[in-house]
């Protein structure tokens, strides 16, 4: 096994609803370091980091520091920054040289600095706006410690910088009599993956599309949280939009279109409406995708908690009307809060993404004297679009990390592969100690593709994945409080993501100074 040394001060700005002392500022700064193997980093330690680790070895330097919002004060602000400097290993992908008419290899890596995390947000009673390249929040569903990703919006790819605004917390609706809860919020975003999509694509054949904009929202409702019974139900929306698509055929450029980022295609990202036609079909303009979310919980006394949940994708309307089958995530969460026990929480997920509303999407005007006479929506081939590279930053999925992002395509596709799949996904920690000092979590997946419903494989290709990780805390009354560490061992085998073996060491500090009397 190749072994090489990464030095990294990690960082990752939070914005949070932990009530503290406003004048706080935060900072962070660690050592990381990686030995891996395998033309990517495992799985595992790969997964939902914010894109920050894709390469099985790294030399990188992060320094964090931070303020979070108060909410305990009618009016709040904050403000975090994450800079990121090193080195990371090479993966060799297939470009196409149209003066020597052949495909050699591309060797690419991260970028040698760049910045993370840079924004400032603000809060008035109930209500926040951030602007910036903010970390991405917590999901309302998945367990972002245990779960596999959040099918929307995980926290797997590197964050986008924008303006986003809603809720700061689930907020009580008048008249209700605080039974009834709200949450949600509205972004646009804009990509900076312009480089990183130029330099990986094969540039032979089908289109890259860069510059684009992305617009997010959430809703959700919730019953009161401190019932024995309390259920979660609502919905995510993304959407790409904007942008330059670039067409080719056989190595050469056929077509450029500048796609609409007016004022219009701003209102259309937020409220989707027809965009056009093709034959008899009215489509949507952008790549408009989300998930229905629902969550059961039940709080058996003080300190545990048992969860049911559920994600169902969609790409367009058949699946917003659920026509997708059983397509979805399934989840089971117990959550234990006492400090010093063994098993503090455990996750039990299964996925399947292989219906897609039916084999076809077809439009009987599309192609004319056919003996097919009535329309099918199904295809909805997750992920991917006929105008936009795919749902991914950086080569990232933005949603679940499950369906494998396009950074694996070392042919130099980037568009999502393998989006018809099923699988299942387990994850478990406890504290070894009784003061909770150290403690352990333990996460493994299995996966089975079958490729795309456009692009389907003659063979499912399969991927069985497994991490162990250790970590251990100063108590907080000795002179190293603030000092921690953690040991990750992950490895990845099967045909569809390669056989990867990876540890990652981290040693990190974290402290706290005051900017003036609260």
């Amino acid at each position: 096994m190749k072994k090489s040394l990464i030095i990294t001060m990690l960082a990752a700005a939070a914005l949070t609803g932990v009530a503290q002392d406003s004048t706080s500022v935060h900072y962070e700064a660690g050592a990381v370091v990686n030995a891996g193997s395998g033309d990517m980093a495992p799985h595992y330690i790969m997964a939902n980091q914010e894109g920050m680790f894709t390469q099985p070895n790294s030399t990188l330097a992060v320094g964090k520091v931070y303020r979070n919002l108060d909410t305990s004060h009618r009016l709040s602000w904050g403000a975090g920054m994450t800079l990121v400097a090193g080195w990371s290993s090479t993966a060799n992908y297939a470009t196409w040289v149209d003066g020597l008419g052949l495909l050699y290899n591309n060797p690419q890596h991260p970028a040698r600095a760049w910045v993370q995390h840079a924004y400032i947000s603000g809060k008035y009673r109930g209500v926040f706006a951030t602007l910036g390249q903010a970390p991405t929040p917590e999901s309302a569903i998945v367990s972002n410690e245990l779960g596999s990703g959040d099918l929307t919006r995980s926290g797997n790819s590197r964050p986008m910088p924008g303006l986003r605004a809603g809720f700061v917390d689930f907020q009580n609706i008048p008249l209700t009599k605080k039974w009834l809860q709200i949450k949600g919020e509205v972004g646009y975003y804009k990509a900076m993956d312009k480089n990183w999509i130029n330099n990986h694509d094969n540039r032979f054949n089908h289109f890259t599309t860069t510059g684009y904009w992305m617009n997010y929202k959430n809703l959700y409702l919730r019953t009161k949280p401190d019932q024995r019974v309390a259920f979660t139900v609502g919905m995510q929306a993304a959407c790409q939009f904007g942008g330059t698509r670039v067409v080719r055929e056989n190595g050469k450029v056929t077509e450029t279109i500048k796609q609409k980022a007016n004022a219009e295609a701003f209102f259309k990202a937020l409220i989707p409406s027809s965009g056009g036609s093709a034959g008899d079909n009215n489509y949507y303009e952008g790549n408009h995708l989300g998930s229905w979310d629902a969550a059961l919980d039940v709080n058996i006394n003080r300190d545990n908690k048992v969860r049911l949940y559920w994600q169902s994708p969609w790409e367009d309307g058949s699946g917003i009307g659920k026509l997708n089958g059983f397509d979805g995530l399934y989840g089971i969460e117990y959550c234990n809060l006492a400090w010093g026990s063994h098993l503090r929480g455990i996750v039990v997920e299964y996925f399947d993404f292989t219906n897609q509303s039916g084999p076809i999407h077809y439009a009987p005007s599309d192609h004319e004297g056919t003996p097919l006479t009535e329309k099918a929506t199904g295809a909805d081939d997750y992920y991917n679009n006929y105008a936009f590279n795919g749902y991914h930053h950086l080569g990232m999925s933005i949603g679940s990390p499950m369906i494998q992002s396009p950074i694996y395509n070392l042919d130099g596709y980037t568009r999502f592969a393998d989006n018809m799949m099923r699988g299942f996904h387990v994850g478990v920690r406890g504290d070894i100690d009784r003061l909770g000092l150290w403690q352990y979590r333990v996460m493994a997946s299995y996966r089975k593709s079958w490729g795309t419903p456009f692009v389907p494989r003659i063979e499912p290709v399969t991927a069985t994945s497994l991490m162990a990780e250790c970590q251990w805390h100063a108590p907080d009354d000795s002179k190293l409080n603030g000092l921690s560490a953690s040991l990750r061992l992950a490895m990845d085998h099967g045909t569809l993501t390669g056989n990867n073996v990876g540890a990652q060491l981290v040693v990190k500090y974290s402290g706290n100074f005051t900017l003036g009397k609260k």
